[in-house]
């Protein structure tokens, strides 16, 4: 399924973008390297939240066999290579066909088996899918209609199940720091590739959550040390925020 022939909360403006930057998606060092750099910090935030509500041991090889994990959009794939070790069954989805090939071929040459599918989640809302657990990590910023998405991730959840989403809060401090000084001062992102009104507010984004069915159990911040180069969880939510919730069983 092409890009333009999909719609809903697919943003055929936004996939363009991504699919002209496709193939640095495993480069540390490329237009992506915002992503490699807190990467490790969204993967341990998942494994903790996700091991203390499932009663998993996080010092077991795959403590999450057995659950089963949706990445909704993927990218190259990520986040979906660090569930697949450790242990989760991983489908990934992502409306960008090239995002895919690239994330395919990156998994196959890491002999990691990861189901991935060039489609929005509401398709597969629509066929009853559900699963343990659903990633919307950087993405709720760029689809085309935020509830009709949200609503669809929080269908996608499992009784029982747990959403994980991330997204960088609309604030004036975000527009100084994760649009103006990442795109155009420290050019860590390419120019044009965030839209601040696109941000979420984390009431916005815990309400439509509300809507669907779950509850918020916790909101947590992302902080940029300069001094260090590095990121780290923390309570301050003014820019990079990622937000837990839970379905009932």
């Amino acid at each position: 399924m092409s890009a333009s022939s999909q719609a809903g909360t697919v943003a055929v403006d936004e996939i363009a973008k991504f699919a002209a930057m496709a193939d640095e998606w495993w480069d540390p060092a490329g237009k992506f390297k915002p992503l490699h750099k807190f990467n490790p910090e969204r993967i341990r935030f998942v494994r903790d939240r996700t091991a203390a509500h499932f009663g998993r041991k996080t010092d077991q090889r795959e403590p999450f066999t057995g659950l089963s994990l949706l990445d909704i959009g993927c990218g190259g794939g990520l986040i979906a290579e660090p569930m697949a070790r450790l242990g989760f069954g991983v489908t990934g989805i992502d409306a960008g066909e090239k995002n895919i090939g690239v994330a395919s071929l990156h998994a196959s040459k890491m002999n990691l088996t990861i189901d991935y599918r060039c489609e929005p989640p509401e398709a597969l809302a629509q066929r009853g899918r559900t699963y343990d657990v659903v990633l919307a990590l950087e993405v709720v910023e760029h689809v085309a209609d935020l509830d009709q998405f949200l609503a669809a991730a929080a269908t996608l959840v499992a009784p029982g199940g747990l959403l994980f989403a991330a997204t960088i809060n609309r604030t004036l401090k975000a527009l100084a720091m994760a649009k103006i000084g990442a795109e155009y001062i420290l050019r860590w992102l390419p120019p044009g590739t965030h839209d601040w009104r696109k941000f979420v507010r984390p009431s916005e984004l815990a309400g439509s959550l509300r809507a669907g069915g779950l509850v918020v159990s916790d909101v947590a911040g992302m902080s940029y040390d300069i001094m260090r180069d590095d990121w780290t969880i923390s309570r301050n939510v003014d820019v990079n925020y990622l937000m837990v919730a839970t379905k009932a069983a």
